[in-house]
């Protein structure tokens, strides 16, 4: 990755850890879903309302680093209006290029603003703070987090 690049994902991250998307309680949700990352503390509840499997809305509450809560909020911004296999789609590529980098089966381009998170491979004690709120997604999509 180019010095340039790696620049403005910094940027981008500490942007959204800054101003977070999203960052509240969503009344109405009918999918919610805690994530826990006992490494470092970090702590998010997820709210999903979907309707007709669409992601109507997202959002979250919680405390965590900067990675976590940039993560959740590019999470939150990119899900808005997609159908729920393609959130669990993006999860699946999205955890792909955190776990084995951009180098792996999943290019940055192919994740869009999603690719600000793409240095955190590098990092492996950062990448579950990168994932948890991804993981805190894939159970509330799947039903294994609380319904409402």
């Amino acid at each position: 990755m180019s010095a340039a690049l790696r620049d403005l994902y910094q940027e981008v991250v500490i942007d959204h850890s800054k101003q977070p998307r999203n960052f509240r309680k969503l009344e109405g949700a009918t999918r919610t879903a805690e994530g826990f990352n006992p490494l470092c503390g970090d702590q998010l509840t997820l709210y999903v309302k979907l309707a007709d499997g669409v992601i109507e809305d997202i959002a979250f509450q919680g405390a965590g680093c900067a990675i976590s809560k940039a993560s959740a909020s590019l999470m939150t911004a990119a899900l808005k209006g997609k159908k729920q296999e393609e959130a669990l789609a993006l999860f699946r590529r999205v955890h792909i290029l955190l776990t084995e980098g951009p180098s792996g089966a999943v290019k940055p381009e192919e994740v869009g603003k999603l690719a600000a998170l793409s240095g955190v491979w590098e990092f492996p004690m950062r990448v579950k703070c990168a994932t948890l709120a991804w993981h805190t997604l894939r159970n509330a999509l799947e039903a294994t987090g609380s319904t409402q």
